[in-house]
């Protein structure tokens, strides 16, 4: 097993920040022909997930949804930094992702892209990836 760090920049307080191409390169570079890699980010108000990655509107649209089910404000939240929703929608969409590889290749299907789902940004934020043969 091998373990890697990837720091990531959101540019909006809620951002889709697709790194596919970073984690194929670690995956490609491990000497590992085939296994399992497990992706797992470091903060409370972020998430990653697996989806489409050719049409720029379903990242627009999935963040567009969870900031209608859950907005910043107006649900009485009382956590005093103003981020409840964004400790919400991290939870809802889970902190980590696992994708299977062979030939030193992520399994992905045609339009899929690893996202980090940012809720609370702007910021600089680290995924750990573990490559596991």
């Amino acid at each position: 097993m091998s373990t890697h760090r990837i720091m990531l920049r959101s540019r909006e307080r809620e951002d889709l920040v697709e790194f596919t191409d970073e984690v194929n390169e670690l995956v490609g570079a491990a000497g590992v022909r085939e296994g399992v890699c497990v992706l797992f980010v470091r903060h409370t108000t972020a998430g990653l997930t697996v989806n489409e990655n050719a049409d720029p509107d379903v990242p627009r649209d999935m963040l567009h949804c969870l900031r209608t089910l859950i907005p910043q404000h107006g649900m009485d939240f009382r956590h005093g930094e103003q981020n409840s929703d964004a400790h919400i929608k991290a939870s809802l969409v889970g902190p980590s992702v696992t994708v299977p590889f062979a030939d030193g290749q992520l399994l992905l299907g045609r339009w899929q892209g690893i996202f980090l789902c940012e809720f609370d940004g702007p910021r600089r934020r680290e995924v750990v990836l573990s490559i596991i043969g």
